[in-house]
């Protein structure tokens, strides 16, 4: 059995974040600064890495793997190898034609191939974007680019089932593959922030995790799989691992039988569902909650991650540069205590912003400098396989819960999804 702990050729631990060079991490038993998080705007919201990310020792050849039928290119993970000089894209692969073309002449490229295997054998890149959103496709993709050592960088979800993910990251280690996955908010420089303030102290200890997905028409279990995914990689950068859930899920106000069972959008699998409740118990001690209902969006949006400690409370929403507010008051009740939100920026409470928000782009940007720094110092990537089956394996847990009536310890005994075997 796996443990989320372990992490091959490299010992790879975040630490409390600080100074200019970006994050601390321990790699092969000696301390190195990696300036990956920073960025300047260009042209309209175009990023490029700032001169603080590393310099690259090599030429990177890239390729792309699309689908313009099922999922189109995700969020931008095609355009992102155009910001960077070092990398020079070499072909795209699309099984629609017309899509395909058109690929060819956005990213372009001379070479474009209907069939991917057959790319990845005639170009031989170094590293793939595969950016279908449909997760159906992203097992067999993955391990295609692994079996001939080329890296990943991956549309979320990661892929439909825990066998599939033990699946992906036996072949990544068999081939020394770094894969890292587009969670763009675990790279933003105000993800930095925030565990600055709890490493500093002033949130003071953890009590409590909030998260909720958007809670539109895909609310409950779609939400959990599609945009929760963002919100379970958040509660573990910041608190850990979670050592068991106890989940709900229902329809219509009563629990989801074999009956309510459908298949889901964008190849999620086995789906149920229009409202989702979970508790986890982490390993520092603190609760981790997620809950979405169909049609319940707040205005503006709740999707994201409440943190309360016993200082008070800050509140982190997704993307590049995402809203984060602080309330430093312990009593979690600003209409009692009369204590005011803060801003925070990538600098600190109540300071400017020196940075311009790129949205997806530049998480984009920022996530593919620390993946193709993590090839050149053989390390995994801040947003790695193994965070990716951790948040995976938290939606999951959700299902397995509901599925068997209790609390599941994790990681989780059944690799596959749970609906497919409920009663």
């Amino acid at each position: 059995m796996w443990r989320h702990v372990a992490l091959p050729e490299a010992a790879l631990s975040l630490v409390p974040w600080g100074g200019a060079g970006g994050a601390l991490l321990f790699l092969r038993g000696h301390w190195a600064t990696l300036g990956t998080l920073a960025c300047a705007a260009r042209g309209a919201g175009r990023m490029l890495a700032s001169a603080e990310s590393p310099t690259m020792s090599k030429k990177f050849r890239a390729a792309v793997i699309g689908s313009t039928g099922r999922g189109d290119y995700g969020h931008g993970l095609d355009v992102v190898w155009l910001e960077f000089p070092e990398v020079e894209l070499v072909a795209v692969a699309d099984d629609d034609k017309a899509g395909l073309a058109a690929a060819m002449k956005r990213l372009n490229v001379a070479r474009g191939y209907t069939d991917y295997r057959r790319m990845l054998d005639e170009v031989k890149p170094d590293v793939v974007s595969i950016c279908p959103r449909w997760i159906d496709q992203h097992h067999d993709m993955i391990v295609a680019a692994a079996q001939r050592g080329i890296h990943v960088y991956v549309e979320k979800p990661f892929c439909r089932t825990l066998a599939e993910a033990d699946s992906i990251i036996a072949e990544c280690e068999r081939t020394h593959t770094r894969l890292a996955i587009a969670h763009q908010t675990r790279y933003s420089p105000k993800a930095r922030a925030v565990r600055e303030l709890i490493e500093s102290g002033k949130l003071g200890r953890v009590l409590e995790l909030r998260g909720r997905g958007k809670e539109d028409a895909r609310g409950g279990g779609e939400d959990l799989w599609v945009l929760g995914t963002h919100v379970m990689d958040l509660i573990r950068l910041f608190a850990g691992h979670p050592q068991w859930c106890f989940g709900n899920v229902t329809r219509e106000g009563r629990p989801v039988t074999r009956e309510d069972v459908i298949e889901g959008n964008e190849g999620i699998g086995p789906l149920a569902g229009d409202a989702v409740r979970a508790m986890y118990a982490m390993e520092g001690g603190a609760t981790a909650y997620f809950s979405s209902h169909r049609q319940a969006a707040g205005r503006p949006s709740r999707f994201g991650l409440q943190i309360y400690g016993t200082g008070g409370v800050v509140e982190i929403l997704t993307g590049h540069l995402p809203s984060v507010k602080f309330l430093p008051d312990p009593s979690w009740s600003p209409g009692r205590s009369g204590i005011s939100w803060q801003d925070v920026s990538s600098q600190g409470v109540g300071l400017s912003e020196p940075l311009s928000d790129g949205g997806l782009a530049a998480g984009n940007v920022l996530a593919v400098r620390d993946l193709l720094a993590s090839i050149e110092e053989h390390r995994e990537p801040l947003g790695n396989m193994y965070e990716a089956r951790g948040a995976t394996e938290m939606i999951v847990a959700v299902f397995e819960s509901h599925r068997l009536g209790r609390p599941v310890p994790l990681p989780l005994e059944n690799r596959e999804n749970p609906l497919a075997m409920l009663s």
